[in-house]
């Protein structure tokens, strides 16, 4: 690593980066590189925390180790696609091959890297997925026209993925996911974040329901569809109307509540999930276990379904501790009539220790992708 501490003029300023390899004289060494150039740096030393880290949207870029015990750099970066995370990812490692790099581009790393790392091509990694961060970030700041934004919604489609019964031995719901044809929204993130700061949030929430509403139709029989809402959409009456399109599929209709800041801005909030209910809509919160704000949405919204948060799927099996903490959930959702779907499945030995726990519905990677069709799946 003494080929570090030369060569580092023409730099990119500077951005928060996450730095994640198990080696400390790795992270001593490249931290001290990203710091004198100006970057703010954040060292972890094990994958699951650097995927809560980078979830946590505190940072610009990941840059991190492949060869890491339990949880790879390849696998904390599809952990973190899976969950629609579009931080910029540059990947380091020592002992290069084939599989490696093309996971890295299957999930869009901005750069792969070879130690010994040379410091000019380390800044040059990070500028670069700097730039790609700012890219990414521009649409949400720059003005679209009324009309652009019409042809914008005209571009929306939904991806669908899969939650697995494993008693039932295969799919019986499907989540809905948006995606944009529109080149200027690259990334569902970028989409939404547009759309929250421009005060576009019920319009997207409208396309979105009309699209899944349309999409009942090939649903496979007994499925049913979760369809994700942001708090705001949950001031649209559209939402509430007897007539409006996915209403006459509620009863197949399961409504995710995936952003629950506003939620204590609505005052009537137990009314109107007592409509929705009464319409035969049920309700479901993700990121159960990601602190205070998932587990008050529970207790406020009174779900059908909660999401186990991935941060306590990943790693499960070698933590007693996280093992601990998602029975309990397991327990406690049973004792409550709720069910209980663990997100960000994505090896193996994560679903077979979510199965020793007594969780039947996952939902991750290892048996899909989002998809434009209901992928016919088998626990």
């Amino acid at each position: 690593m003494n080929k570090l501490v030369s060569g580092l003029e023409g730099a990119d300023a500077r951005a928060d980066v996450l730095l994640l390899d198990d080696d400390e004289l790795v992270l001593h060494a490249v931290a001290r590189v990203l710091v004198s150039k100006g970057y703010s740096v954040k060292k972890v030393r094990d994958g699951a925390t650097a995927v809560r880290e980078a979830l946590s949207g505190r940072y610009d870029i990941l840059l991190s180790d492949i060869h890491l015990p339990v949880l790879s750099g390849t696998e904390v970066l599809a952990a973190l696609r899976s969950h629609e995370c579009h931080i910029p990812v540059v990947l380091m490692t020592g002992a290069p091959s084939f599989q490696s790099a093309r996971d890295a581009v299957e999930y869009g790393a901005v750069q792969y890297l070879t130690k010994p790392l040379e410091a000019d091509a380390l800044v040059r990694a990070v500028a670069r997925a700097q730039r790609s961060r700012r890219a990414s970030q521009r649409p949400a700041c720059e003005s679209v026209t009324d009309a652009a934004f019409a042809r914008t919604l005209d571009t929306l489609w939904m991806a669908f993925q899969p939650i697995v019964s494993l008693a039932a031995g295969g799919a019986v719901a499907y989540e809905a996911l948006v995606r944009s044809r529109d080149s200027r929204f690259a990334s569902p993130p970028q989409l939404l974040a547009y759309a929250a700061q421009a005060g576009r949030t019920q319009e997207i929430g409208r396309a979105i329901r009309q699209r899944c509403a349309t999409a009942v139709a090939d649903l496979p029989r007994g499925s049913s569809l979760f369809v994700n809402l942001d708090a705001a959409d949950l001031m649209d009456e559209d939402l509430f109307s007897a007539t409006a399109s996915l209403t006459a599929h509620a009863e197949r209709v399961v409504l995710e509540v995936t952003e629950r800041g506003g939620l204590e801005e609505i005052r009537d909030i137990a009314d109107r999930m007592r409509a929705l209910r009464a319409l035969g809509f049920r309700v479901a919160v993700d990121d159960l276990g990601a602190g205070y704000a998932g587990l008050s949405s529970v207790a406020v919204l009174e779900p059908d379904y909660v999401k186990l948060d991935m941060s306590l799927t990943r790693d499960l099996a070698a933590s007693q501790v996280r093992s601990r903490l998602v029975a309990s959930m397991i327990d406690a959702c049973r004792d409550m009539d709720m069910l209980l779907i663990a997100e960000g499945v994505e090896t193996e030995v994560e679903l077979r220790a979510l199965r020793n726990l007594g969780c039947d519905l996952v939902q991750g990677y290892h048996f899909a992708r989002p998809s434009p069709h209901f992928a016919q799946i088998a626990a």
